[in-house]
């Protein structure tokens, strides 16, 4: 395989295994090529320690030299690079933990690492983390801050930071990380590749360096299901790893939450309403569950005795060497000396009744789909507010191993500022190859194919490019013309135009029924709004006019079906609800005015909307 094939093929397992079966590629061509990528440095602070490449050249010269490659009978990772997060031991490579005073040499390798050893796969190095996996960000590290891959300005996602890189800047097939609140699924999101994080105590956390210990899992990022699921089945020591099969989703019961919080990012708000629109498609029934004790169950991890665990596994450690962490870091996992042993109890007495609480809202349902993060910061907010972002990154993946429940985290496409958005497809405890084969399913669904092609989709880099070209800046009109999201199911979608809209007297209504905001908008240029006199507070009118009208600014929620006929028979004369057509051709249920009071009204369609309109007037 000549350099420019070489730079261009993709490290998914499928394509590997397909190059060095036909004799285009051996193992050592391949190392060759990763080390030179590393080298480039595009993108740094990924590693903590790389193996010697003249040592792994041999290591990749050996298996060349004890078979010819046969897809048959070869080991199932013949020649694979990985890579391993720095908590996880390799014999005759430091296990740091992103602590350089911790260091340690350890004699032997996890069981984990064994496995995939034994199996043929050739181990890169060492990745970078949030220091003693403590944060969803990516940044709290001596060895430097890990980029996101499609923006360096944003966040790669903690704190298995450098083992999504690898992945995402195509710098090995496959890599390990851990995950307590989300490690193994955030920086998949933010990466658009998968991260798999089996059922809490499947996969040996032998060789660990614990964080949780009660809650650790060692996860695996890949850029498909199929290759994540495969190396989970060799670390749990399966010789027989069969690729999951499409599942059928006719009937499929799929619980969401009932509110969703996505901090103003519409981009996110379009993409998981999109993967909703796919599954019921599909056939699957899609339905809304009370998001309280998944909730509650998350806030625990950080806001209860949990955090004594943190302290257990390495506070001694930071008694005697208080400046060897990170500010950040000492205070989160000192903080667990203030719990006594009756706030454990009493935490594992909540846990319990809320575990209750969620089977009882899960009964009947197949699996559960959230977002994997709600959204993305890029590094200067997270300087800005260390706990409170970092918190924020993990509000839909807290719980899951409180639940010990699998998690499967897909990507979905890309929002219109560039940045990828992540689903998570979460079933209960031990179902993790169902839960493969459902993951399977939406992936094809959502056009990423379980063997990935090199073709860019929709002009940007996908998660199966070996290497990456500089993505297009998507600008404000370009993204103005993207498909606008479908409403949740159970909900109306209602564009508002005065009283209602953010910052107005009224919005209190919209969010006291937990509607939910989805866009700013505009009318298509066919109505005129008029202000109302002596209307407490000050209203506007609107109405569609055959000529002469102009677009009017104004902003579209998302409202429970269940609260929108309490809320219509609210509205005054001579307001009511009609069919507004937006700018971009959606058609949405809104505010219009009956005409006989327009004349008597005076028209500020010049100012394009309400907001603007007060502003004049001071």
């Amino acid at each position: 395989m000549d350099e420019t094939s070489l730079a261009e093929l993709s490290l998914d397992l499928a394509s590997l295994r397909a190059a060095f079966a036909a004799g285009e590629l051996t193992p050592a061509d391949l190392v060759e090529q990763i080390y030179a990528r590393i080298e480039r440095g595009d993108h740094p602070n990924v590693w903590i320690h790389l193996a010697p490449k003249a040592e792994l050249l041999a290591r990749a010269k050996a298996l060349g030299e004890w078979a010819a490659f046969d897809a048959k009978n070869a080991p199932p990772l013949w020649g694979i690079p990985f890579g391993v997060k720095d908590n996880i031991d390799v014999a005759g490579m430091p296990t740091t933990a992103a602590c350089p005073d911790f260091a340690y040499m350890p004699k032997k390798s996890a069981l984990t690492v064994e496995r995939l050893l034994a199996a043929g796969a050739l181990c890169i190095g060492k990745t970078n983390m949030d220091q003693f996996a403590t944060g969803l960000v990516g940044t709290r590290s001596p060895y430097g801050a890990c980029r996101n891959v499609f923006n360096p300005s944003y966040l790669a996602g903690g704190s298995s930071s450098g083992s999504g890189v690898a992945v995402a800047a195509g710098l090995v097939a496959f890599s390990l990380g851990t995950d307590t609140a989300g490690s193994g699924r955030v920086p998949a999101a933010l990466g658009n590749i998968v991260g798999l994080k089996p059922t809490r105590g499947l996969v040996s956390t032998e060789g660990v360096v614990p964080a949780c210990a009660s809650l650790d899992c060692v996860s695996v990022f890949a850029l498909c299901v199929n290759d994540a699921a495969n190396v989970r089945e060799i670390m749990l020591g399966s010789s027989n790893v069969p690729a999951p099969a499409r599942a059928q989703l006719a009937g499929l019961r799929v619980a969401i939450p009932d509110r969703l919080e996505l901090f103003g990012d519409y981009g996110a708000s379009f993409r998981f309403a999109s993967v909703v629109t796919v599954l019921r498609d599909l056939g699957a029934e899609v339905a809304e569950v009370d998001w309280s004790p998944f909730e509650q169950i998350g806030n625990l991890l950080y806001g209860g005795p949990w955090v004594a665990e943190r302290t257990l596994a390495v506070g001694d450690f930071i008694r005697k060497h208080p400046d060897a962490c990170l500010p950040v870091t000492r205070e989160i996992i000192m903080g667990g000396e203030r719990f006594s042993a009756l706030d454990v109890y009493r935490a594992e007495a909540t846990l319990a009744a809320l575990t209750t609480q969620v089977r009882r809202v899960f009964d009947g349902m197949d699996a559960l789909l959230v977002p994997t993060t709600p959204t993305v910061y890029t590094l200067a907010e997270e300087a800005s507010d260390p706990r409170g972002l970092n918190d924020r990154m993990g509000i839909y993946t807290r719980f899951a191993n409180f639940l010990g429940w699998p998690a499967l985290a897909i990507p979905t496409g890309f929002k219109p500022d560039g940045l990828p958005f992540g689903v998570s497809l979460l079933m209960r405890a031990h179902e993790d190859r169902k839960l493969d084969h459902l993951g399977v399913t939406i992936e094809r669904a959502l056009h990423h194919a379980t063997r990935p092609s090199t073709a860019a989709i929709s002009g940007m880099r996908t998660r199966t490019r070996a290497t990456l070209p500089s993505m297009p800046a998507v600008t404000p009109a370009a993204a103005s013309t993207i498909e606008q999201p479908p409403p949740l199911p159970g909900y109306v979608r209602l564009a508002v135009v005065g009283a209602h809209l953010r910052g107005q007297p009224l919005n209190h209504e919209l969010t006291s029924v937990r509607a939910r905001f989805v866009r700013a908008a505009r009318t298509e240029a066919s109505y005129k709004l008029y202000a109302l006199a002596g209307t407490v507070p000050p209203k506007p009118g609107m109405a569609r006019v055959s000529s002469g009208g102009s677009a009017i600014e104004i902003e579209l929620w998302d409202m429970p079906v269940a609260a929108f006929g309490a809320f219509v028979s609210k509205i005054p004369a001579p307001l009511g609800i009609g069919t507004l057509r937006c700018e971009d051709g959606e058609q949405v249920k809104g505010f219009l005015c009956e005409t006989y009071v327009l004349e008597h009204s005076q028209d500020i369609s010049q100012f394009g909307g309400f907001k603007a309109y007060l502003a004049q007037k001071g």
